[in-house]
């Protein structure tokens, strides 16, 4: 039997921010996780820190999205000083290109509502294609305008990750890989995970197993309403650096290479890739950036995002089976801060946090209790 004071279940961006955050408080945690042969999405993802947009007819995500890219820069900090890694975090903002004038509409309307929302500070420019190309040089004719906003950047999403497990060996979590977990039960002194032969126990538990969470859910009585929505991404050969701030389809990364997406897309647990899919893609890119036209394309990968019934984040820690958090979001980089600095002390008991309260498993069934019946 191992033991330990927390168990985080999922080894990605979202458990191991978690973790990273119970390691700073001095907790002893162990990370449990299938490993690379896991569906999971913190390899796949485009690394952006965004704020504008998200949170439309929900201004409360939207405040807890501000919150965390207004923590990054000390997650950053903390991470670099625990492992020596540049996570290549960058705030100078970012800009939402338009295609049409029904797009540029579109956009204006829910940074509007969201400005509002939250009382005025919510800083954005609306930008017609003349304004647009002095910011953004390089920026095709079909482009008709775009929004920016200083609150957006991005990360390196790999060195994040990596940084993330280095920073939690640093600091004594320890990190288990190739393991499914088979059951869960709640004792009175916390909980037995067994997973094969082994077992493991903790007085606190935290599932943050991304999509795994369903199933891990239904083993203490929770329904957790998480399913897959499929995004594809395409990678450039490196080019001399050009674009100097991140865009929602077309980004360049610290080592110069060229990410262009994305999609939605309904595709089960299938995380391949698809040739429709990646011309779109390739096609609104050039459209955005002409001068992508000639460069020749890498790597392409299919990642599948987490993401809840209303798409907003999942923060659950039910009455009735005290020491248990479940965590899913589909937002694993943006809310990385905020999941280390915020939700960590939460999950741990030093603070109430009225914020999380808001994004708990009752508003799926608002009649009913959330209950233990395990």
């Amino acid at each position: 039997m191992h033991k330990t004071d927390v168990i985080v279940v999922g080894g990605g961006l979202v458990g191991m921010s978690i973790a990273y955050g119970l390691a700073l408080l001095g907790r002893q945690v162990s990370v449990l996780d299938e490993g690379d042969d896991a569906i999971r999405a913190a390899r796949g993802n485009f690394g952006l820190l965004w704020v504008q947009g998200k949170g439309y007819r929900m201004s409360p995500y939207a405040q807890w999205t501000r919150d965390s890219v207004a923590l990054w820069p000390r997650l950053a900090s903390a991470l670099h000083a625990d492992t020596g890694i540049d996570v290549h975090l960058r705030q100078q903002g970012g800009f939402q290109l338009c295609l049409s004038d029904a797009e540029m509409n579109e956009e204006s309307h829910r940074l509007g509502w969201l400005r509002e929302a939250l009382q005025g500070d919510y800083p954005y420019e609306l930008l017609d294609a003349a304004q647009l190309r002095v910011r953004l040089p390089g920026v095709g004719p079909e482009v008709v305008g775009g929004c920016f906003s200083p609150m957006d950047g991005h990360v390196n999403p790999l060195k994040l990750l990596r940084s993330l497990y280095a920073a939690c060996l640093s600091r004594g979590v320890k990190l288990i890989n190739g393991l499914h977990i088979d059951a869960i039960e709640a004792l009175a002194t916390g909980f037995e995970l067994r997973a094969g032969p082994q077992r493991w126990a903790a007085r606190q538990v935290v599932l943050a197993a991304g999509l795994g969470n369903r199933v891990l859910g239904a083993m203490v009585g929770l329904d957790v309403p998480v399913q897959p929505n499929r995004g594809q991404i395409l990678i450039t050969e490196r080019l001399k650096p050009f674009l100097h701030y991140p865009t929602t389809y077309v980004r360049q990364t610290d080592e110069g290479t060229v990410q262009l997406g994305d999609s939605h897309e309904s595709a089960g647990f299938d995380d391949g890739t698809g040739s429709q899919v990646m011309a779109m893609i390739a096609r609104r890119a050039v459209q955005c950036f002409p001068r992508l036209a000639e460069v020749r394309l890498v790597r392409a990968w299919g990642a599948l995002r987490v993401m809840s019934a209303d798409g907003l984040p999942i923060y659950e820690a039910p009455q009735a089976c005290p020491g248990l958090s479940i965590v899913s979001c589909h937002s694993g980089v943006t809310l990385a801060a905020v999941h280390a600095l915020r939700l960590a002390p939460w999950i741990a008991g030093e603070f109430d946090e009225p914020a999380v309260k808001l994004f708990g498993l009752q508003r799926f069934n608002p009649q009913a209790e959330v209950r233990h019946v395990g």
